[in-house]
């Protein structure tokens, strides 16, 4: 109880600057290091000539030099990230520790002082240190993270089948434990009494003496709390939400309210526990550390923030460095937001990669097919993509039509190749759905590509050739091009040799070979850059296969439940289905843990 009393009052004493601090620290960290990361890693990949990476191809991907040199870098920008975010935390502290104010700007220029030290040659291993620190430190952080990932079943079948290496894996994690807790004083004597690595494990091994249990219990109690509280915090918040829906029941409005409330309020209470978490975790150590220092009879040394002239003229240098960083963290942010939008961060990676839905013809069991009323309730829907079809008709124009013929979609008995686009552009396309759709037309590859620019929409064009055509392949790809929507469709077709003509016209369009089924070596087709295989066919082998080859598998066409769950254990990429709605939700089921559900289902019965 002393010991926690303690951490709250070194906590409390500079809380304005710690918040401050890591409030602006997480954010900026998050609006450059994530979009630097994800383009980073993207950026790997192609370099590399990978555009999926498997269990199968990640010690070839990894073992290449490009990813060596490229992960150095990232494990040396990570070091400098934590070390800074620890070394300004423990500044702070140790002015609380000795009742002194500090301003944020003085506390960096401290940190920033000890952080350029850290790649001496003597203190590399403290780089280390601080990297195997994290996972340990923020137990309540990593709790709550566990909570909304689902393990991957080969990790589970590993852990179960292989008892004997999880015994000894779970030795090795002891043995790191033991090790680290005989040198978590290390970061303090490097911070507070600038002494080298070498030099701070030695006194930290030292001042842990016969304290190592006692440490390590302490430590586990604080995490613990956290996590306690953040939970207690969270139920509680949603108890009075739901008490106060309950009052108000009847009203409509309110009930929209009380759900926002409640995703806004666990989304705060998970951004206040991380911003606190480390903080709490470092005063946790400093606590301890000024305890067996004083126990030891050991001078504590005064990290005093010293403010001069030279100090002042820092304080100018850093706020100019700010405001560049500030700058680029903004430019970086609404890049990241853009690309969100888009749809462009969802890595080609095996257990990281988000299963997306197509939609056959867009919404067509709501819609009538391969209209433009289809292809918008197909995003209203949430789809991921849309399927089209597209043919040429006498004049050039390239249509969205799925048969050669106009009769079963609008009652008109001629073939696509026989008439110009003015003599069927009036043509109902809509009635034989349902009467209160006699208004459709069918559309034009060049309308839907500008609807689907303006509502950021993938399209998957498959090209149905019928013969008569005068190139075709030519026509779609100069429409894509024309609205640059290189990256955000790709072209299929069931005829591999209209993917040839595509590639010979322009290497860069992204290709797919449509398939009723898929026998023998199929990834001899070079011109496919991906697959799309009826659902029966697809099979363990198959995916594993295709996968490893860096090549993705769609899948047509998948409306049952069972069939959709099938899928996402195969590890597809994406499902072309003709139910959208059901696809989503058991995607997003399997992707979230039970925990999570249990908040959507308490927030649904609230409705």
């Amino acid at each position: 109880m002393k010991k926690t009393k303690q951490v709250l009052n070194i906590i409390t004493y500079n809380i304005k600057s710690l918040i401050i601090f890591e409030i602006c620290f997480k954010l900026l960290s998050l609006m450059i290091f994530t979009p630097l990361f994800i383009g980073g890693f993207n950026l790997i990949m192609k370099l590399t000539g990978f555009s999926y990476l498997t269990i199968e191809n990640i010690t070839k991907f990894l073992l290449n030099p490009i990813t060596l040199i490229m992960l150095i870098i990232l494990f040396l920008l990570m070091t400098l990230y934590t070390m800074f975010d620890i070394t300004t935390i423990i500044t702070i502290l140790d002015n609380s520790y000795h009742k002194r104010k500090v301003k944020v700007m003085d506390a960096v220029l401290v940190s920033l002082n000890k952080c350029k030290n850290v790649f001496k040659l003597k203190n590399i291993p403290l780089a280390f240190l601080v990297l195997f620190l994290i996972p340990f430190l923020n137990i309540g952080l990593s709790s709550n993270l566990v909570t909304t990932i689902k393990i991957p079943e080969f990790i589970m079948d590993f852990i179960v089948k292989n008892q004997t290496l999880l015994i000894i894996f779970s030795v090795l994690i002891i043995i790191l434990t033991i090790i680290l807790l005989r040198w978590i004083y290390a970061l303090h004597y490097y911070v507070l009494e600038e002494l080298s690595f070498k030099e701070a494990r030695s006194k930290s091994i030292e001042l842990s003496k016969k304290n190592h249990l006692k440490d390590l219990l302490a430590l586990i109690v604080i995490q613990i709390s956290l996590t306690i509280i953040y939970l207690i915090f969270i139920i509680l918040g949603i108890l009075i939400i739901v008490l106060f829906n309950k009052l108000f029941g009847n009203i409509i409005l309110l009930k929209s309210i009380t759900s926002t409330v409640i995703w806004i309020f666990i989304a705060l209470s998970f951004i206040i526990v991380t911003v606190l978490s480390t903080p709490i975790s470092y005063a946790s150590i400093s606590v301890l550390f000024y305890l067996h220092k004083i126990s030891k009879k050991e001078k504590i040394n005064d990290l005093v923030v010293l403010k001069n002239k030279k100090s002042k003229k820092n304080h100018g240098k850093l706020k100019k460095v700010l405001v560049c960083i500030v700058s680029l963290a903004f430019i970086l942010a609404v890049m990241f937001t853009y690309g969100l939008y888009k749809g462009k961060y969802n890595l080609n990676i095996e257990y990281i990669r988000t299963l997306e839905v197509t939609a056959h013809r867009g919404a067509s069991v709501l819609y009538p097919e391969n209209t433009l009323s289809a292809f918008i309730g197909a995003k209203e829907l949430g789809a991921d993509w849309i399927e089209l079809d597209v043919q040429e008709t006498k004049d050039g124009k390239i249509i969205i039509m799925h048969d050669t013929n106009f009769k079963r979609t609008t009652g008109v008995n001629k073939n696509t190749w026989e008439v110009t686009y003015d003599e069927i552009k009036d043509l109902d396309a809509g009635s034989h759905f349902d009467k209160k759709f006699k208004d459709e037309r069918i559309p034009l590859l060049d309308d839907i590509i500008k609807w689907a620019r303006e509502n950021n929409m993938k399209l998957n064009i498959e090209l149905k050739p019928t013969g008569y055509e005068k190139d075709f392949e030519k026509l779609v790809v100069d429409i894509i091009k024309k609205y640059h929507y290189e990256d955000s469709c790709v072209i299929t077709s069931q005829v591999y040799n209209v993917l040839e003509n595509v590639k010979k016209y322009d290497s860069n369009i992204e290709t797919v070979y449509v398939m009723s089924f898929a026998y023998g070596d199929i990834l001899s087709l070079r011109d496919a850059d991906n697959f799309s295989i009826e659902a029966s066919s697809i099979t363990n082998s198959l995916v594993k296969k295709v996968h490893k080859e860096g090549k993705q598998i769609y899948v047509w066409t998948v409306n049952t439940k069972e069939n959709i769950n099938k899928m996402i254990d195969l590890k597809v990429d994406n499902i072309i289905t003709d139910n959208i709605t059901l696809a989503k939700d058991i995607i997003y089921n399997s992707k979230t843990s039970n925990l999570i559900n249990e908040y959507i289902k308490a927030i649904n019965n609230l409705f």
